[in-house]
């Protein structure tokens, strides 16, 4: 048990949390339905992940580049080193925004935060950063108990959950998408078969393995639900529109007193300071991998320096961004949603080709109620995809 949890957990990081609240305050719980199909989809491809994790032992990067070529693997890693600079840069906003919030400096609590993370994974084992993110993981139920806090009529929350509510409004569209799009991510995929690669989980623990992805995936859009909902309750009646998630933890305090406020920022804090963890150890896995190159937490800079050096100069470059006064902070984390987005598919299909290859799954292949899921869950994601990018450039009135 472990990487599932952490995985799907962490992928509720500063630019999920604030897709969440974007959409409870706009819309209230109109898009709270589309967490059920979501967490459907999320659970198929990532107990997909898990199971070549377990039965190659080798990670995602490491199965692209020795079955589709050194070439293929080397430019879907150019891509995702862009994506995952930006994503890191958002967590690294998040954790200086939520600071700034409780009354510190960014300039001082970026490097603190920075320097913590580096120390923490380049120093610990395994086994010791797996339990610290397993503790950490934690305090993202203060997200559910902000949401019972913000006291919302359950009648109404409920019937928004699983009804499908369908409007042709190009924001409602757009954050639907984006709802998806920060559910399923390229860098989880390779983040979560590494883990279980470098953990060393047999095909005996492959029932335990499958049941941590459940618990985690489930986990991870129980959080999103109750920000959505606290956000719905509170700042939807009262018209308030957000931004950031920032804007959403200042904005509870006059309507939910100190201590949801604090929660929602504290949690914010948390969230964003472990996606700046394993973005940046993502981006190093896949990487590394890809290139042939030793990976691993417990390994030392002498044992895999490429692996330790990727890993610290993503920190440090993107500390030093959200330092830079005037940095275009917005359009690097567009950049990067834009990358995310047209990388996912990519990742998917291979890992449904990787999957579905007998030779190197034996009886552990997709069934067919798995592929006809994952098939259907890419093609929706190359049509979403398709859209958000043409939004991106062409905004849609309405």
């Amino acid at each position: 048990m472990g990487p599932g949890i952490i995985t799907a957990n962490i992928d509720n990081d500063a630019s999920g949390i604030t897709t969440y609240s974007v959409a409870g305050a706009r819309f209230g719980y109109g898009l709270l339905w589309t967490l059920l199909p979501t967490t459907i989809a999320l659970v198929v491809i990532q107990e997909t992940i898990a199971r070549m994790g377990v039965i190659t032992g080798k990670g995602l990067s490491d199965l692209i580049r020795e079955n589709f070529g050194v070439k293929t693997a080397f430019f879907m890693m150019l891509g995702l080193f862009v994506a995952n600079f930006g994503n890191t840069i958002a967590n690294l906003a998040g954790w200086a925004a939520s600071m700034e919030i409780l009354g510190f400096s960014k300039f001082v609590m970026v490097p603190v935060g920075a320097i913590s993370i580096w120390i923490l994974v380049t120093k610990g084992s395994y086994r010791f950063v797996e339990k610290i993110l397993l503790f950490a993981c934690l305090l993202y139920f203060g997200y559910v108990i902000s949401g019972f806090m913000a006291k919302p009529d359950w009648g109404p929350v409920m019937k928004s959950a699983i009804i499908p509510q369908m409007r042709w409004n190009a924001e409602y569209v757009v954050l639907s998408i984006a709802i998806i799009g920060t559910t399923i991510t390229p860098w989880m995929q390779f983040y979560l078969q590494s883990s279980i690669a470098e953990k060393g989980i047999k095909k005996e623990q492959y029932k335990a393995s499958r049941l941590d992805v459940i618990i985690g995936c489930f986990i991870t859009d129980i959080v999103s639900f109750f920000i959505i909902v606290t956000c719905g309750a509170l700042l939807f009646p009262q018209g308030i529109r957000i931004n950031e998630a920032s804007e959403a933890a200042l904005a509870l305090k006059p309507l939910a007193g100190e201590y949801a406020y604090l929660v929602f920022s504290v949690c914010l804090a948390n969230a964003s300071l472990l996606g700046a963890i394993i973005v940046p150890l993502a981006t190093a896995y896949y990487v590394c991998e890809a290139m042939g190159w030793e990976t691993g937490i417990n390994k030392t800079f002498k044992e895999a320096p490429q692996f330790m050096w990727i890993y610290t100069m993503t920190i440090a470059l993107a500390s030093l961004v959200i330092l830079i006064p005037g940095a275009p902070l917005v359009f690097l984390m567009v950049l990067s949603a834009v990358i995310n987005g047209l990388l996912l598919p990519f990742v998917l299909v291979f890992a449904l080709l990787l999957v579905n290859n007998r030779k190197l799954m034996g009886e552990y292949t997709n069934s067919r109620t798995y592929n006809y899921i994952s098939w259907a869950t890419v093609v929706t994601i190359i049509i979403l995809t398709s859209f958000l990018v043409v939004t991106t450039f062409i905004p849609l009135n309405g």
